[in-house]
């Protein structure tokens, strides 16, 4: 019995990254002997096993057969004779597939540490073609590692679009698509992993919505970038650079998804969008069961965010039908997560990164006013129901009537 550790701690420590997580395979063992040696098994499909002392995961070394179409379709294999070539052969990437010895011998069978050293993504092997969970998991590795220069292998981009092709796609269950996205969208460079997708086509399969973006063009006066679905990635990329959560990062994603349902003729304006991307947004949330939190914040966040831009010409009628909209006084965290995906569309634009918004801050002295109006005085006058409701909001329009938002009070 001997054990090694593998995949993705061997990876981080020679990149110089931190490592979160060990795990091991043990090459030798049966599940019996691990019982034996007080590992706790978990499942029944896989022989995983936890460590007595340190719960670390330790995994028979194992090979997989492709049996059927998808990503359940395997028939795996473990016993004391695989070997831990045979077990590393079955990962999806080379810099995957690396282990190291008790001792801190590094065993490389598939060239991984040299794929580290030049930045590639490169498959172990064309068994990669047999789970199309891998072209989620490659272009998330893409995400994750951008910021040190990797690429994926002009080889392994072959693979998946032949496995797109292939309609491999078509079997994911959106509960991993989603999960992958979540991981991929938690990264510093998520736009990476949707252009990653988009090049091999799986992007039209899994976002239509957000692929039907791309080659649709915007005003060059207002978008020097042109291109809807390229803003998009901007976007994205601004929430992250403002320090955005997953869920606004997923909402600033998907902000302008109404101009890929724009009418060509109509290009390269795009009146309506707000609305036409909202109403996009609900059946792509129920395709792919998104938690509520990602679908009300992305779904708001299409259809108001053109309001915010133009607060500064907003009557106060108006500004308090957007606040109520967005149910300021009762979500105060979300209407800062909306702000902030405002904001990053103004600056997810060529040139104008570095832009001031100070529609946000003007957004944040309205609510401050509607909020300062007190109950009380209309409860004390007996006032109740749709009554007390209509008081309320007279009461909030007449403060925001009294303020002056453009500027900084």
């Amino acid at each position: 019995m001997k054990t090694y550790l593998v995949g993705g701690a061997v990876r981080d420590a020679l990149l110089g990254l931190p490592v979160h997580e060990r795990d091991f395979v043990v090459v030798g063992s049966c599940v019996d002997e691990m019982l034996a040696r007080g590992f706790q098994q978990v499942g029944k499909d896989f022989p995983v096993f936890l460590h007595p002392q340190t719960r670390e995961e330790y995994a028979l070394a194992r090979t997989e057969r492709k049996s059927a179409p998808g990503y359940h379709g395997f028939v795996m294999h473990a016993s004391p004779e695989v070997s831990l070539e045979a077990d590393l052969a079955r990962r999806d990437l080379t810099i995957n597939a690396m282990a190291q010895t008790e001792d801190g011998c590094l065993l490389d069978p598939y060239g991984g540490q040299a794929d580290l050293a030049a930045r590639v993504l490169r498959h172990v092997s064309p068994a990669f073609m047999e789970d199309p969970v891998r072209i989620l998991r490659t272009a998330r590795f893409a995400a994750r590692f951008a910021g040190l220069g990797f690429r994926v292998a002009d080889e392994t981009l072959d693979l998946m679009r032949t496995m797109v092709m292939n309609a491999e796609v078509d079997a994911l269950v959106p509960e991993r698509v989603w999960q992958e996205m979540v991981k991929a969208l938690s990264t510093q460079h998520p736009a990476r992993f949707f252009e990653v997708l988009r090049e091999v086509g799986a992007l039209k399969c899994l976002l239509p919505e957000l692929d039907a973006l791309f080659g649709v063009p915007q005003p060059e006066k207002y978008h020097p970038e042109i291109d809807s679905g390229v803003h998009s990635l901007m976007v994205l990329q601004q929430a992250v650079h403002l320090g955005a959560d997953v869920p606004t990062r997923w909402a600033a994603l998907l902000h302008d998804l109404g101009k890929g349902a724009t009418p060509p003729e109509e290009w390269p304006h795009h009146y309506g969008h707000e609305e036409r991307g909202a109403r996009l947004i609900e059946p792509l949330a129920e395709r792919l069961r998104l938690p509520q939190e990602f679908r009300d914040l992305a779904v708001m966040s299409a259809r108001w965010h053109g309001h915010v831009h133009k607060v500064m010409e907003l009557r106060p009628a108006t500004l308090l039908k957007l606040l109520e909209a967005v149910d300021a006084v009762r979500r105060p965290q979300r209407f800062e997560q909306f702000l902030l995906v405002c904001e990053a569309d103004a600056r997810g634009r060529t040139g104008f990164e570095s832009v001031d918004y100070p529609q946000a801050d003007a957004m944040r002295r309205a609510f401050a006013a509607i909020k300062a109006v007190s109950v009380q005085p209309l409860l004390a006058q007996g006032l109740s129901g749709a009554a007390l409701g209509q008081a309320l909001a007279r009461a909030r329009l007449q403060a925001l009537s009294a303020r002056e938002f453009k500027q900084p009070v």
